[in-house]
């Protein structure tokens, strides 16, 4: 099967994951507790008149089914409704793109960092099995694992911004500046695409703690699965016949080992790369970045229907392209594999 075939087929096979996800999404929001006309309402005590007709404005008044199709039919030509968890009124597509490129700056950041140094430290932790270079790097690896994230940004706020003044506490850039035209969805690119490089010296400013925290978390997690996987490659027999045929043992691990052991690692990769794209919400909590993770708890918090469903629906969408992402990557690492 070529590559193309293969791309159409797992874009046709998500289409029933899409419409299943925001079916579940769109039936339990419905049933959380909250009254969302409440919410969308400006008096705290609304005439009964006042809530009756808000209530019809809402079409909450029509079968949950008519509303099931109404919803899915303005989705999907562009109509993601008003929230009002956040300002009230605002247009929900509005919220999603000023909301995720915040987290999209500090999600793609993160994973590059945590890929380059995860995959570097995953090797040499294997090629020095039970050595002192893997106990540390394993210790490390433990800590990063097991420490909340959200108290490594307090600890990171209190010494490096509160202490020393190194950076600042939150925000994701200092107030009253702009932000460049949106070209592409990472801001810190856009600011160099349209000239405004002071903007990028002020944003990495802001993202520097953010980063490392998601970045260090991230890292342990990709460290392991490279560990794990490069032991169980050095143990097959074409690694040993490769070093009795008199190989040097840098190529053994850079052209025998090391890729072959990169398909379980590439799977955590996008994973987190979709958790994080999701929203990284203790940290966005940590460092208020105001990203698309403080706008789905919320969404959540104030009964709104309709950002939430953007969110899970959004977020779905992100992990559909992800995984398809990751296995194209495949066939590029490993040659045998064939669509």
């Amino acid at each position: 099967m070529s590559m193309l075939k293969y791309i159409l087929r797992r874009l046709l096979a998500a289409v029933p994951v899409l419409f299943g996800v925001l079916t579940i999404t769109f039936v339990l929001s419905r049933m959380m507790p909250g009254d969302p006309v409440l919410a969308t309402m400006q008096a705290r005590f609304p005439t009964e008149a006042a809530y009756r007709a808000q209530y019809e404005a809402l079409g909450l008044h029509l079968p949950l089914i008519t509303q099931y199709f109404i919803y899915v039919g303005k989705l999907f030509i562009g109509d993601w409704g008003y929230s009002y968890s956040l300002v009230r009124g605002q247009e929900v597509w509005d919220i999603i793109m000023e909301r995720f490129p915040r987290t999209f700056d500090i999600a793609i950041f993160a994973i590059v960092i945590a890929t380059i140094i995860g995959l570097k430290t995953g090797v040499i932790s294997a090629t020095n099995r039970n050595k002192w270079k893997d106990t540390l790097l394993r210790g490390i690896a433990l800590i990063g694992v097991s420490i909340p994230i959200f108290w490594m940004g307090l600890i990171l706020q209190f010494y490096l911004s509160f202490q020393l003044g190194w950076f600042p506490t939150a925000n994701y850039k200092t107030p009253g500046i702009g932000d460049p035209p949106p070209i592409t969805l990472n801001r810190i690119i856009d600011a160099i695409l349209s000239g405004q490089t002071y903007l990028v010296t002020d944003y990495l400013h802001h993202l520097i703690l953010p980063i490392f925290c998601l970045s260090f978390i991230t890292i342990a997690g990709i460290t392991r699965q490279t560990r794990s996987s490069m032991l169980e490659i050095l143990e097959q027999d074409y690694v040993r016949t490769a070093r009795a045929k008199g190989c040097k043992e840098r190529d053994v691990i850079n052209t025998h080992a090391r890729k072959n052991a990169l398909i379980p690692t590439i799977t955590v990769i996008g994973l987190n790369f979709g958790g994080l794209l999701a929203g990284a919400i203790l940290t966005e909590t940590t460092f208020n970045l105001h990203g698309i993770g403080e706008a789905l708890i919320a969404s959540i918090q104030s009964t709104d229907y309709w950002l939430l469903n953007a969110i899970v629906f959004l977020t779905t969408v992100v992990f559909i392209a992800i995984n398809l992402g990751v296995d194209i990557i495949y066939g590029f690492v490993d040659p045998r594999i064939r669509y």
